[in-house]
């Protein structure tokens, strides 16, 4: 039986109140070496829990046997997860479980708790739907369908901005609860000392991409854009290959991670922002907290994350989006980014979650902890 754990108060003297300290355990079929916003996003929220005084248990697929995904070796897929998933989750006896994928693990934790009538809560991060369209033509009406019947049974869906919301509402998957997205500005931030000759001896000015080198992310609109200077790349996928090959001239860094990501944010001078898919788009943020101002088309995800704000420019023409965004000053773009905080994120994620009903104990007395 699990939920049995008992929570206590911790004194947030930070805040002047007191919170339960939880054990959470997040399921994710996305995990490190992959390279992407939803890996980010789950490793920062983790952090913030633990420092906040939560205990967190990660259940990823480097912990299974795992075969490549078909059309992506990249990211490996766990392989009959069930028993043991069920195993780590009954060990953790945790007060609150949280699914953060939609695939094996994420239907395995789905099975588990609905099993056992254990509330769970979801979050949509990824548009698989037009994904999986944009690789194999598979239907967007059944794809949705599917994610619709994921996500139908859990307490709380989790959505980053409010147009996606709106979106899943009007899919048909009830009323989401908005968990927002921060960046750390302590690791990017501008670095004037990078302003001068660019660090890879690249012709300014830098027109930079970061991100999962794919087709759904459509980097080809921003490498076929005629723009001066030099085009970046920062990133690996199943399309990088083809890529390099027809676009020689661009410069492919590869996969960049921690001070080598951010300096290669702070050095750009203009960050493209291509897709047309995502959810939200971490790297916008993480470009803006490194003064780097961003050019995107109008579509959800850049019209959430910048609008009509000074920060960027967002145009159906990539390339004049570009063009105008490099002039935006750079004091202009990080200022902007200082309104996104992880730690207000992750205060929404506990605000979502789906709770067992409280003891009818005793409280225990409140343990003093220092933020």
């Amino acid at each position: 039986m699990i939920f049995g754990r008992k929570t206590y108060q911790v004194a947030d003297t930070a805040l002047g109140r007191s919170e339960q300290r939880l054990c959470i355990v997040i399921v994710s079929d996305a995990a490190e070496p992959q390279v992407n916003g939803v890996v980010r996003t789950l490793g920062q929220l983790k952090s913030q829990l633990i420092g906040m005084g939560h205990e967190v248990i990660s259940i990823t697929p480097d912990q299974f046997r795992t075969m490549p995904m078909p059309t992506y070796p990249e990211i490996r897929l766990a392989l009959f997860p069930g028993r043991r998933l069920a195993r780590m989750i009954e060990a953790a006896n945790p007060n609150a479980i949280h699914i953060a994928t939609e695939g094996p693990l994420g239907l395995a934790a789905r099975r588990y708790c609905l099993r056992r009538r254990l509330p769970f809560s979801t979050s949509f991060h990824t548009r698989f739907g037009e994904y999986l369209y944009a690789r194999t033509g598979f239907p967007l009406k059944w794809s949705y369908a599917f994610l619709r019947w994921f996500h139908s049974r859990a307490s709380t869906i989790m959505v980053a901005t409010k147009s996606l919301q709106q979106e899943l509402e009007d899919r048909g998957f009830g009323t989401p609860s908005i968990w927002s997205r921060g960046v750390d500005i302590d690791l990017f931030h501008p670095r004037p000392e990078l302003q001068g000759a660019h660090p890879a001896g690249l012709e300014r000015p830098v027109y930079l991409y970061v991100g999962r080198v794919a087709v759904e992310k459509n980097i080809e609109a921003f490498l076929d854009c005629d723009l001066p200077g030099t085009k970046m790349v920062v990133g690996e996928g199943p399309r990088l290959d083809y890529l390099q090959k027809r676009h020689p001239q661009v410069h492919f860094a590869g996969a960049l991670f921690g001070e080598e990501l951010a300096k290669a944010y702070a050095a750009a001078d203009c960050f493209v922002f291509p897709s047309k898919t995502d959810t939200f788009g971490l790297v916008l943020i993480e470009a803006l907290a490194s003064g780097t101002p961003v050019a995107a088309y109008p579509v959800q995800g850049p019209l959430d994350v910048i609008g009509d704000a000074p920060a960027g420019v967002l145009d159906e023409n990539l390339e004049k989006a570009a063009r105008q965004a490099v002039t935006i000053p750079r004091e202009t773009a990080r200022n902007y980014a200082l309104g996104f905080t992880w730690e207000a994120c992750t205060r929404q994620f506990l605000n979502n979650l789906a709770l067992e009903p409280e003891s009818t104990d005793p409280a225990p007395e409140p343990v003093m902890a220092t933020m």
